[in-house]
């Protein structure tokens, strides 16, 4: 991937009132997740809330949008596995890209569990803490404060992200887009660190990190996203 031909977004002259933020969080979440039929029978809900966002940002969302509903339910499937499970470079872990399946992943996974049980949020297994559709939803929904800091600790991987999917084409590189543009600018050691991960890619070194997985859907006193 060439970081030099993909120039970064530019940054919004005022910062997104709160309400907007955790509007684009809640709503990026339901698009980053797997397109099943809850989310695909949402449509017309997501379009309204869309269309109460700032000009950016909505039309980010809306032409991703306009793509899942006139993509055949299959097809949408095909496209997700493909676009976030089999490319490395492409993954909604956000420790994934500085930790590889190595044993160091699993201090930074506990980072994000200890963030949701201070929220007094309760999860299972189902899925790992760092998965960003999980830590949108978090944001969105119970902790926007506790949210916001790690998504803020992790620009530099959404950022990456955000590239990767522009690079290759991918009609989810706007919902990335209106993600980062709810997050702090990048720094000059945002950008070095980018160039190191793209450079290196994930390390490898297969562990078990099922101790640190979690449920996205359970939070207490929240709408369950399955």
């Amino acid at each position: 991937m060439s970081l030099l031909k993909l120039r970064r977004r530019p940054e919004p002259a005022v910062r997104m009132p709160e309400r907007d933020r955790r509007l684009v969080w809640r709503i990026a979440a339901l698009l980053l997740d797997y397109p099943g039929e809850k989310t695909l029978g949402m449509a017309e809900e997501l379009s309204a809330a869309i269309a109460e966002l700032p000009d950016g940002v909505r039309d980010d969302l809306d032409r991703f949008l306009v793509h899942l509903c006139t993509t055949e339910p299959l097809t949408l499937a095909q496209q997700y596995v493909e676009t976030f499970d089999l490319r490395r470079r492409a993954s909604l872990h956000l420790t994934y890209y500085a930790y590889g399946d190595t044993r160091k992943r699993g201090m930074a996974l506990l980072r994000f569990k200890h963030a949701y049980r201070h929220a007094g949020a309760e999860l299972d297994d189902t899925e790992l803490p760092d998965h960003l559709p999980v830590l949108l939803e978090f944001a969105a929904t119970v902790d926007p404060i506790g949210g916001e800091r790690l998504l803020g600790e992790h620009v530099p991987v959404i950022e990456l992200l955000r590239l990767s999917l522009s690079d290759s084409g991918s009609p989810y590189a706007g919902v990335l887009a209106a993600v980062v543009a709810t997050l702090p600018p990048l720094t000059t050691a945002d950008r070095r660190r980018i160039a190191e991960l793209a450079a290196q890619g994930p390390p490898e070194e297969e562990v078990g990190l099922d101790p640190f997985a979690m449920d996205p859907s359970l939070f207490a006193g929240t709408e369950g996203r399955r």
